[in-house]
């Protein structure tokens, strides 16, 4: 029996997942090992990823599932969120816990790179949605705090010989092998959307450190085995394969469709809504709607856009749960389907990035512009979803003119494709037929490319 672990890293929980291909009905089986929560913390001023304990993390997913299974296990798959990363000192070493693209380090570094880079030639050269999160701003916000103070906060970019990208980070801390993976890299707004290289223009214009970079892999390449160490103490061992390790990469890959009028929407705490295209898209339409291009693990091009998504509705929910409710996912989207209420607003307005309290965030958006305000918990769910939805119907628009083709089908997948008033939303707004994808689409993608590797 061949069995696969499929590591899943996401923004707000991770979990670790056994694959086990079924060949008599040609399918593959998940099973969920283990589960755990990923939440920030602010250390040395800065809003961090607590990596350490991710890692612990893993290797305890890898200690249950060698437990369980032992020598069927063929490979070790790990994805993760986009453009955020980690620095390695001359021996090696993570020389401090990875930022998080939360955190406000790179605020006004939008205009700052485009005063040395102008925004369309930067445009024609990465080709992504510009986004201060973003991988070149959160390097160029350390280059610059650098040359104006050179203290212990931002000096890391000073000593560091090798930047690996959050699953690069992991696949090092398991094999010992530094790569940059094609998809997870794509994410960055460094790497040239044609050639799939590190771009010479955006590094020498913006003034960051080239020399950091590694060299890139693309999906189905063999790591390594786990050191000796690892394998020891998690009692197993097996090869760690590069897989779509941006987990959009991954959760697009679990779709499988020949046609080419269909687009996908992976539904966390972003939506990722775009459609698979040959080539790039750097037109002026593109430009202007303010799309990305980010590679697929087949090689092809995820023309998308990044919409807020879940996050609105986890940190209300983390917000009610800090007052004592105790809320569940499946009565909320009951709750919000006896809500009359129509109000909406823009999801992806700055106010809603990281706000003290969501619903004062909701509240006073729809007040400055004289809508109706929720007041029950199914009203905000509601208000959520439309604005959601509303949003899909203007990216689907958007990239139908982008790609001049007829998008009439789109794939949900991902947890949000459990919520079915946001699902008949969409439809409705869209004018699209909506499939209910995978709920663990990312764990399946990250699986088929282990599994194209064994065969």
């Amino acid at each position: 029996m061949k069995r696969y672990i499929a590591a899943d890293f996401g923004a707000g929980s991770g979990r670790v997942i056994v694959g086990t291909w079924l060949a008599a009905s040609n399918e593959i089986q998940l099973e969920e090992i283990h589960r755990f929560e990923n939440n920030q913390k602010m250390i040395d001023g800065h809003l961090r990823w607590d990596f350490n304990a991710l890692f612990n993390e893993l290797k305890t997913g890898l200690k249950k599932a060698f437990a369980k299974y032992g020598d069927e296990i063929e490979s070790i798959g790990i994805d993760t969120w986009g453009v955020d990363y980690g620095l390695l000192d001359k021996d090696g070493k993570l020389i401090s816990t990875p930022v998080c693209y939360r955190d406000d380090r790179t605020k006004g570094m939008l205009d700052l790179a485009f005063q040395k880079l102008p925004k369309e030639e930067f445009f024609q050269h990465a080709a992504n949605q510009f986004m201060e999160i973003n991988t070149a701003f959160q390097l160029l916000s350390s280059v610059t705090a650098c040359k104006a103070d050179t203290n212990i906060a931002y000096d890391d970019v000073i000593r560091a010989k090798k930047i690996l990208f959050m699953p690069d980070l992991f696949n090092y801390f398991l094999t010992g092998k530094c790569y940059n993976e094609f998809t997870i890299s794509s994410t960055s707004q460094l790497l040239n959307s044609l050639t799939h290289q590190w771009d010479d223009v955006i590094f020498d214009r913006l003034g960051l450190p080239k020399r950091l970079m590694q060299e890139i892999i693309y999906p189905g390449a063999v790591i390594g085995r786990l050191t000796d160490e690892l394998a020891e103490e998690v009692g197993g061992n097996a090869n760690v394969v590069a897989v779509g390790s941006h987990d959009t990469a991954s959760a697009v890959a679990s779709i499988s469709d020949a046609s080419d009028d269909w687009a996908f929407i992976s539904s966390g705490t972003w939506s990722l809504m775009g459609t698979p295209t040959k080539e790039p898209i750097i037109s002026q339409e593109a430009f202007d709607a303010a799309f990305t291009n980010e590679g697929m693990t087949d090689g092809r091009i995820r023309f998308l856009k990044n919409i807020t998504g879940l996050w609105l509705i986890q940190q209300l929910v983390k917000e009610w749960e800090q007052e004592g409710y105790k809320c569940d996912y499946s009565e909320l989207v009951k709750e919000a389907e006896q809500s009359t209420l129509s109000s909406y607003f823009d999801v992806d307005d700055a106010c809603f990035m990281n706000p003290e309290k969501m619903s004062e965030a909701i509240i006073s958006y729809l007040k400055e512009r004289n809508e109706d305000i929720p007041v029950t918990k199914g009203d905000f769910m509601r208000c959520i979803c439309i604005s959601l939805a509303k949003k899909y119907a203007e990216v689907k628009a958007q990239m139908e003119r982008c790609t001049n083709k007829k998008i009439n089908k789109i794939y949900i997948v991902g947890g949000g494709s459990r919520n079915q008033l946001l699902n008949l939303l969409t439809a409705e707004l869209t004018g699209c037929e909506v499939v209910k994808g995978e709920v663990e689409a990312t764990a399946m993608g990250n699986i088929l490319v282990q599994l194209e590797v064994s065969n």
